[in-house]
């Protein structure tokens, strides 16, 4: 497919705090939040991220733009009225939460559909061929979060919101998620549990988060039985263990399975040094990835691919893994050389783990029946 990369983004994104105060300000309308009202989540690995790709003159090989917000239409099709209902009001009022470690300040909501927004649009551009694939920065992330209930710094389920307006508006009639966080995709697996049309895949960190989840023997029920695949890998498991799930699990189910469109749900924090996780990638790993993706479009969907982000909280390395993507997509190089690329590759696990590692996949490979 021939088109742009197209990169989404909005300044508004980064205004989402889960503190509620600025010095003796309130949070909301025109109050920016201080860089120390965060906790993990701050916006700053997402900023630091388009920074960096300014800063390389790479924004001039893509087409980069924001997007509207999710109508309260888009919303309906996911969430009930009444959580929505709830949010907004909340939101109104001042902020405050919808579930487990997702707090919001004010303005929370409206900052929040327009990152679901960004995800519409990304997904709906390569659906209608305007894209030849895309890139969302979206900010909240959406892969915790459940119908009706907030989780783990996500407010609204973004990528099935986008991918629900795209089959509403276009003859989508297989969708697949690959999701690569670091913490299982566990409201987007919840969402489309019951349901054939959209395979849902998690590669993630056994009993990372959701605390204590690894999600093995969750293949889906009713239609969607089969249509739900987990691959939770151990602590520490590197490039090679990664591309290896990659290469033998998601993309035999993608084969499999044949999708029309392909989102993957991209969390950077399997980087070597996230904060709230324990793998080793590096840029050259989710680079890898991602090529591997683009290649798997080209053969299955036309090289429908749409790339949502998701976690990552690694200030100072997740722009290098963003960028690195990014340049995948493209197909080309911006001149950014990651400094620490030799110093993680060197910290990869041995061969005797990376046997183990395999051994584990092939496990887990014949119980999909791949």
């Amino acid at each position: 497919m021939s088109g742009p990369t197209l990169f989404l983004t909005d300044e508004r994104t980064f205004w989402h705090s889960t503190g509620v105060q600025a010095l003796f300000l309130p949070i909301g309308d025109w109050v920016e939040p201080p860089s120390g009202s965060y906790g993990a989540d701050t916006p700053g690995s997402k900023r630091r991220l388009l920074n960096l790709v300014r800063a390389a003159g790479f924004d001039q090989h893509l087409e980069v733009r924001s997007a509207a917000p999710a109508t309260r239409e888009d919303l309906l099709r996911i969430h009930p009225a009444s959580y929505i209902d709830e949010f907004k009001r909340l939101s109104d009022a001042g902020g405050g939460e919808l579930g487990v470690f997702a707090p919001f300040s004010k303005g929370g909501f409206e900052i929040a559909t327009l990152s679901a927004g960004l995800a519409i649009e990304a997904i709906d551009a390569v659906a209608s061929g305007r894209a030849r694939n895309a890139y969302a920065l979206c900010r909240p992330a959406g892969h915790h979060c459940l119908a009706d209930q907030s989780m783990g710094f996500c407010l609204l389920a973004n990528i099935p919101i986008a991918i629900e307006a795209a089959k509403a508006r276009h003859a989508l009639a297989r969708v697949a998620v690959v999701d690569w966080d670091v913490h299982h995709g566990n409201g987007t697996q919840a969402i489309f549990y019951d349901r054939d049309d959209v395979l849902t895949i998690s590669v993630h960190q056994d009993r990372c988060f959701p605390p204590g989840y690894t999600g093995l023997d969750d293949r889906g029920e009713g239609a969607g039985l089969g249509a739900n695949l987990n691959v939770p890998l151990p602590a520490g498991s590197g490039h090679e263990t990664y591309l290896a799930a990659l290469e033998r699990i998601v993309v035999s189910a993608l084969e499999s399975y044949k999708p029309d469109l392909i989102v993957v749900a991209s969390g950077l924090d399997a980087n070597a040094v996230d904060p709230l996780a324990r793998q080793l990638l590096h840029s050259d790993s989710f680079r890898a990835m991602t090529a591997r993706m683009v290649e798997v479009a080209d053969d299955l969907c036309g090289g429908r691919l749409a790339v949502i982000h998701e976690g990552g909280y690694a200030e100072a390395y997740v722009p290098f893994c963003g960028l690195a993507i990014l340049e995948a997509l493209k197909g080309e190089r911006s001149p950014v050389v990651d400094p620490e690329l030799d110093f993680f590759a060197a910290q990869q696990p041995d061969s005797r783990m990376v046997a183990f590692h395999f051994e584990l996949i092939e496990e887990m490979r014949s119980a999909a029946g791949l």
